[in-house]
């Protein structure tokens, strides 16, 4: 009769799971509580903000890989850890600066290129750099004082978008260095000092081209100027002078690493095919303080929103697995440069051609809890999998609503869109990148407690749906027609085109 019972009960138990939902599914392990342990842990401040390259930046890292192990995940199929190692190089700011113009010191500057100077002489005020501007004047030896920007464009994304072109013309023209002056307010120069005068970590591997950019390159200092106070008064000097000293940059070798788990899928064809779940988990460490004092980043938006949307999934999914393999990758050193994606890209652990779909996670904030924000919705044929998973928990799915940011290419998917592997990025609910998106993004304000816990348990189980929608659809999703990668991804699967 004990037998009998308890064979009863597991056919019971296999009809009601075999008969749940989706929804169902994703109601099970998706949690409030789980969701809250995730991000405390990941933005606590003994983390320090997750820095690559750091002790704490590696306590994050196995956190997230012993939550795989909890769930049951598999490790990296080439190591057999969760692990794989990304060798960085990081090159320190140089130790010794002096900056004068006019006999005044310079305090307030930031490194566009640190390359070693060493010139006491007469400075030119050049305007803005540009080609005009060059025109029949020596400048050969010279210091340069410019302007940011253009005469079209003053802002801060035009003088960021220019600092190649004015690098080329100076170097052209012999100039020994740069001082660009910038109006900006203090949040927006606190952005650039935090990450122009920070260590900057770039692949070991490029150490030659590297190396070009720091010592072959002419000296560029950004010059906060408060009212363009400064600019005024050179413009109307008949002399300059200035004075520009720094001194050599600081290399040591970095390892840092992305965490790596797998779940195999179901279906005896589908599962040679893999979803992609990801999200970066490092952030950018301590830095400027804020009207409070803080000086810790902690990122609980970016990214460990990001970070907890991949453990939803692969709680989820080493539970229900779906048709489709999974491939889960925690990206290190996206803040550096997008780093650990460009790494993986380049040493896949499985082949580049078995991904059909990358689903990756990246946050700077939310201004909408009505909302999950697609970055690349359309781009996709998988745009309605993700839109019906949003609505069956309250929300509606929209594309990217900040075009002129260009967030589709400032997040790791694109490692793996330029491969050819069609590769959105599923966000919190925004409608512009300004206000309450800008007031936590790289701010030390980011903290646990500032998130809305009950908009992030639906904005959680509306990634794991659509996770589990794409993987489970017969439909192998791609480009949409005529997207800017629908070339490579042709080639990556060796697809037919037909005329």
């Amino acid at each position: 009769m004990k037998n009998i019972y308890l064979i009863i009960i597991a056919l019971l138990s296999f009809s009601i799971s075999f008969s749940q939902t989706e929804k169902e599914k994703v109601q099970e392990t998706v949690s409030k509580g789980n969701i809250e342990g995730h991000i405390y842990f990941l933005a606590d401040d003994l983390l320090k903000g997750r820095a690559t390259g750091t002790n704490e930046n590696k306590i994050a890292a196995s956190y997230l890989a012993n939550s795989f192990r909890r769930y049951g995940v598999k490790p990296n199929p080439k190591t057999g850890t969760y692990y794989q190692d990304v060798k960085l190089k990081r090159v320190s700011p140089p130790s010794k600066v002096n900056i004068e113009i006019n006999g005044q010191k310079i305090n307030d500057y930031a490194f566009v290129f640190p390359s070693p100077v060493n010139t006491d002489s007469d400075a030119v005020y050049l305007n803005y750099g540009l080609e005009d501007d060059y025109k029949g004047k020596d400048l050969k030896g010279k210091v340069i004082i410019i302007k940011s920007g253009s005469s079209e464009t003053k802002d801060t994304r035009a003088a960021f978008g220019l600092r190649g072109k004015k690098q080329e013309l100076a170097q052209a023209n012999g100039v020994t260095a740069i001082l660009e002056l910038l109006n900006v307010d203090e949040n927006i120069w606190s952005f650039i000092d935090h990450n122009f005068n920070d260590a900057k970590l770039m692949p070991a591997e490029k150490e030659g081209e590297n190396d070009k950019s720091y010592n072959e390159q002419t000296a560029h200092i950004w010059v906060l100027d408060k009212d363009n106070k400064m600019i005024e008064a050179l413009s109307e000097s008949k002399q300059i002078s200035a004075k520009v000293s720094i001194n050599e940059k600081k290399e040591e070798i970095v390892m840092s690493q992305n965490v790596i788990g797998v779940v195999e899928g179901t279906d005896p064809h589908l599962k040679n095919e893999y979803i992609i779940y990801s999200a970066h988990y490092d952030h950018v460490g301590i830095g400027a303080p804020d009207e409070t004092g803080d000086t810790i980043y902690n990122g609980a938006r970016d990214n460990a929103v990001g970070a907890t949307t991949v453990l939803s999934m692969a709680e989820n999914l080493a539970k229900y697995p779906t048709k489709r393999s999974a491939l889960f990758i925690l990206f290190t050193g996206e803040e550096k440069g997008l780093l650990g994606s460009e790494y993986y890209v380049e040493n896949p652990v499985l082949p580049l051609n078995q991904m059909v779909y990358c689903f990756n996670s990246d946050n700077g904030g939310y201004n909408d809890t009505s909302l999950t924000t697609i970055v690349g919705l359309e781009r996709t044929t998988a745009s309605e999998d993700i839109k019906n998973a949003s609505k069956t928990f309250g929300l509606t799915a929209i594309d990217d609503p900040a075009p002129e940011q260009g967030l589709f290419d400032r997040s790791d998917n694109v490692h793996f869109a330029k491969k050819g592997i069609p590769a959105p990025t599923f966000s919190l609910g925004f409608t512009a990148f300004n206000g309450e998106v800008t007031k936590y993004y790289h701010r030390p304000g980011d903290e646990a407690d500032t998130l809305d816990y009950d908009y992030l348990v639906k904005f959680f189980s509306a990634y794991v749906l659509s996770g589990r929608n794409i993987a489970n659809n017969p439909i192998t999703p791609f480009w949409t027609a005529g997207d800017k990668y629908e070339t490579d991804g042709n080639k990556l699967y060796n697809r037919i085109i037909k005329k």
